[in-house]
């Protein structure tokens, strides 16, 4: 039986403070051992009792060295289940939205949060502890101690608690100007062909420039910062030295120990000062981190209405609609897309076919939405693409099948908001044709590694993820390419039937034409529509595309 995710995270803490309690008796051990050793043996004239209290000390040091590296094994099972939620909620929603700044936060934004999270948790865990056994050992050495150096460091803590939220807003500003900058290096790199074939270089290195310049300015306004953190380092944690020399006459005065003043300073040089360094460069900046691209990462308040369900999509616009759609890749090539219309209506079953690079994958990402058109407009059961509502009433199953390392039920879930319910995914796996595989891998819980899989159970595995979608149109660019003829012609049927879905199917084979009830057939700027037997009589590349696929169909 496996425990809870809460009883993990609680046992987990649990074992966090328990370690951490040894860095706590460390610390108190430090300076009252000292202190001890001083005042009731070497200035006692007693080394025995001396060098007995600095081996307690020793003892407590290699304690709490123990404690320390048992805690960075707790903290990682602390920070890898949100680093894993984080990565899950990303993929989720660029995969439902196309969201462009996707890359930035998967590649950069989920590790700072995954790092900063993991170093927060130490600095401030070794923060209150060390403090905590400071204090308490200053108090048994002798409470007047507290007055001098409890002060200033309220006071140093307070002056770096008034910098954060600064901190934040230059870090947010930072994040944003990053992920401006990755989008449009994401958009240039794959066009620097066409970029240079039209001359166009000096243009997009300017654009490009402007963005590297913002970022570079969001840094530099946010390290100007860091005078105020070394401000509050310096009252919260130099000044209590100060005041501990200057009020020594004082403080011996009034029944203070020449060894509990020694102990005092080393509380002070050895354990609040560091304490204190570690959380004003680790909390003021990882604090600042993590605050910001926590709130990057979340979804934003969506300014339309919810997308709507696939059975409350317009009925009286088509499932796919395109109106004079024009592409090209790059401004001097010549369009593989030509003033292309289409429709599909709901309930539709359409395949594409045609030679091998004549547009058919181009045609399925202008329709999902991944690629803009020059020319023409795009819609989605009467939505705009791009458009967060168009995106939320599609999915698109590419060649590549995406599986990600996790249980069978987390990958088939990750088009869906909730969990789904155990009885619909089993019913899709029938339907589709993953059934064997469930089963072989031990159900819907069973952990799935993605290099232990075939191409074939990887493209199973995304169709019906697809099938389970909220969308009501689903697009298969060559999705089924590495399943047998059997398998693919089951999940197509799972597809066309679907209650209240559509299907466009980016067609490898002939066979998938054949069941489909309408064909598009793209022969660069011509192209042919209609049923199968319509074709057979009226276009020449397709009795060629399907000759070649069954030698018995007359050219």
């Amino acid at each position: 039986m496996t425990a809870s995710p809460l009883r993990v995270r609680r046992a987990a803490w649990a074992r966090l403070v328990c370690w951490s309690l040894l860095e706590a008796g460390q610390t108190f051990l430090l300076g009252y051992a000292l202190a001890r050793a001083l005042d009731t043996g070497f200035l006692a004239g007693n080394t025995r009792t001396g060098l007995w209290w600095l081996a307690v000390a020793a003892a407590g040091v290699a304690a709490g060295a123990y404690g320390t590296r048992r805690v960075y094994g707790v903290v990682a099972d602390l920070v890898e289940p949100v680093r894993d939620r984080l990565v899950a909620g990303v993929v989720a929603r660029g995969v439902r939205e196309a969201d462009r700044g996707s890359l930035s936060r998967l590649t950069q934004q989920v590790e700072i949060a995954r790092d900063t999270l993991a170093g927060l948790v130490l600095v401030s865990r070794s923060f209150v502890f060390t403090v905590a056994g400071a204090l308490a050992g200053l108090s048994a050495l002798a409470p007047p101690l507290l007055l001098v150096v409890l002060p200033p460091l309220l006071a140093g803590l307070g002056l770096f608690a008034a910098t954060l939220r600064p901190l934040a807003r230059r870090q947010e500003a930072f994040l944003v100007a990053d992920e401006a900058l990755a989008v449009e290096l994401g958009e240039v790199g794959p066009g620097l062909r066409d970029i240079t074939a039209a001359g166009a270089e000096e243009e997009v290195a300017a654009r490009v420039g402007e963005r590297v310049d913002a970022e570079f300015r969001a840094a530099r306004a946010l390290a100007r910062w860091s005078a105020a953190r070394v401000a509050a380092l310096a009252v919260g944690g130099q000044l209590p030295l100060v005041l501990l020399l200057a009020a020594a006459p004082w403080l011996l005065a009034h029944g203070v120990t020449a060894g509990a003043l020694v102990g005092a300073l080393a509380y002070v040089t050895q354990s609040l000062l560091p304490a204190l360094q570690n959380l004003v460069h680790g909390l003021g900046t990882g604090g600042a981190r993590l605050t910001v691209v926590l709130r990057r990462l979340r979804p934003p308040a969506d300014t339309e209405a919810p997308p709507m369900p696939a059975g409350e999509a317009d009925a009286g616009a088509p499932a796919l609609a395109l109106s004079a759609v024009t592409f090209a890749y790059g401004p001097a090539s010549t369009p593989v897309l030509d003033a292309l219309d289409l429709e599909v209506p709901h309930g539709g079953h359409l395949a594409v076919v045609g030679p091998s690079g004549i547009g058919k994958s181009t045609l399925a990402a202008v329709a999902a939405g991944l690629l803009n058109p020059e020319h023409g407009t795009v819609r989605v059961c009467g939505h705009p693409v791009p458009g967060a509502r168009a995106a939320a009433l599609r999915v698109l199953i590419p060649q590549e099948a995406y599986v990600c390392t996790g249980t069978l039920a987390e990958n088939l879930g990750l088009l869906r908001p909730a969990p789904v319910p155990g009885p619909e995914l089993l019913a899709a796996a029938e339907a589709v044709g993953l059934s064997p595989l469930l089963e072989r891998l031990g159900g819907p819980d069973a952990p799935v590694r993605p290099a232990a899989l075939s191409a074939g159970e990887r493209q199973l595995i995304a169709l019906t993820r697809a099938y389970l979608s909220p969308a009501p149109l689903a697009l298969l660019d060559e999705a089924t390419c590495h399943l047998d003829a059997e398998a693919e012609a089951r999940a197509e049927h799972a597809f066309a039937t679907r209650p209240g879905g559509t299907l466009v199917v980016v067609a490898h084979r002939i066979d998938s034409a054949r069941r489909a009830g309408r064909i598009l057939v793209l022969d660069g700027p011509r192209t042919a529509f209609g049923t199968h037997e319509d074709l057979l009589r009226s276009c020449a590349l397709y009795r060629d595309l399907a000759a070649s696929s069954h030698p018995s169909v007359p050219r």
